[in-house]
């Protein structure tokens, strides 16, 4: 196991056909990240992002916690009123009528689907520049097979280049695990969180999963874990040493499965969740900016690569949009539809242009263009005979940012998701 320093991005001629590199990439507390990006003063405290903690509510959970509100034992899934007794509302605690002491208060926030998607758009656009194939699994993680961008003796540098990337460029943290496989992957991704990086080289798994807690190897959890240790097997070697037979009886196919995962095998190829529903491009200024004419000519730019990229993939477009934030982090999204769908990189351009001028005094962080409602058919092209009546209208117009590709968490069996945060499909 590899956890070390290193911090150039390897650019490589040759590559090692037998070992693949898969990267894991796993945001640290995303939706507490995501509040500290709209509110920095949030950064250190603890925060907790849920339902039900408002005055006159009766019920509610907890969405995730930041590791600074876990140390008061408040943990995701939990009921909220067990929260709020672990770790008062600071609103409350400053209230001279409480006797809570303020030093011992949180910050809560309610869940924000959209404005999470947003934030998790800017890092996927990350992760597609950084490998040719990804596998999203959540709103906030993914699998990535960099076997044609790297080599493993420089594969360190290359996933600390994606993290600081992320880093830099959207402003939340990520751990990331590096291995010969996803399971692999995954669990070192998660052994030295937060802000971990952690690369596992493919003659390494065995060791490094060994003394691991059964409950670390990926697909087991609080429920098998439990079956687990009443048959003796304590550790992710003792379930690598167990007889396959017994595990098959005990827990069907899937016995055999944890099995191998244990022997650190996982023949599974990253493969993507369908075709992708919106695509698009991103660009963050040094600096907020008002000059309307520079912020103009980053949307051009925009507009340009993002129908460039669409035609590469066959894709025509009902819908394209902007994105505007502007500080300290809110998050402005506009779209227009189209009778029909269309490869169009003038329309696009033309469109985005004009959706940005509702921001044309506003001071800009950064800017993005998107197409969406994609099509890969090989339907004929709509005409766009009256397109400009339909678009003069404002019907098409709307405030709110389209559906990203499904981002649901990927299922593990019959345990819950370990990582700290609750799907947001749940809220």
């Amino acid at each position: 196991m590899t956890d070390h320093g290193g911090s150039n991005l390897p650019g490589l001629d040759d590559e090692d056909e037998e070992d693949r590199i898969v990267l894991h990439v796993d945001i640290d507390c995303f939706y507490a990240a995501c509040e500290r990006l709209r509110e920095p003063e949030l950064r250190g405290e603890p925060v907790v992002v849920g339902m039900g903690y408002e005055d006159g509510a009766t019920h509610g959970a907890v969405a995730t916690a930041s590791y600074e509100a876990r140390e008061y034992g408040v943990e995701s899934a939990q009921a909220i009123s067990t929260a709020l007794e672990r770790l008062p509302r600071k609103a409350t605690a400053d209230d001279p009528d409480t006797d809570h002491d303020p030093a011992e208060a949180g910050y809560y926030r309610p869940v924000d689907m959209e404005y999470y998607q947003s934030v998790s758009e800017d890092v996927r656009e990350i992760l597609h520049d950084s490998a040719g194939t990804v596998r999203e699994v959540s709103v906030d993680e993914a699998y990535l097979d960099v076997t044609d961008r790297t080599a493993w003796e420089v594969a360190e540098g290359f996933a600390r280049h994606v993290k600081q990337r992320i880093d830099r460029e959207v402003g939340v943290t990520a751990s990331v695990g590096v291995a010969p496989n996803m399971s692999a992957a995954k669990i070192a991704s998660d052994y030295d969180k937060p802000d971990g990086l952690v690369v596992v080289d493919p003659d390494e798994v065995q060791a490094f999963l060994a003394p691991l807690d059964v409950e670390e190897v990926h697909g087991v959890g609080p429920v098998t874990a439990r079956t687990l240790r009443e048959m003796g097997v304590e550790t992710a070697g003792d379930l690598a040493d167990a007889d396959p037979r017994e595990l098959e009886d005990e827990f069907g196919e899937r016995g055999r499965e944890l099995h191998r995962r244990a022997r650190g095998a996982d023949e599974r190829d990253v493969t993507p969740r369908g075709r992708p529903k919106s695509l698009s491009r991103e660009s963050a200024f040094t600096d907020s900016t008002t000059d309307a004419a520079e912020t103009r000519q980053r949307v051009t730019t925009l507009a340009a690569a993002v129908a460039e990229r669409a035609k590469s993939k066959d894709a025509m477009y009902r819908t394209i949009g902007i994105k505007v934030v502007t500080p300290p982090y809110d998050v402005n999204t506009r779209e227009r539809s189209l009778p029909g769908p269309v490869d169009d990189p003038d329309l696009v351009e033309d469109v985005a242009l004009e959706l940005l001028e509702e921001f044309r005094d506003d001071p800009v962080r950064k800017v993005g263009v998107r197409v969406s409602n994609l099509q890969f058919t090989e339907n004929d092209q709509a005409s766009l005979d009256g397109f400009d009546a339909s678009r003069t209208d404002g019907a098409g117009d709307a405030d709110t940012a389209t559906e990203p590709d499904d981002a649901r968490q990927e299922s593990t069996g019959d345990d819950p998701d370990p990582s700290g945060q609750v799907s947001l499909s749940d809220f």
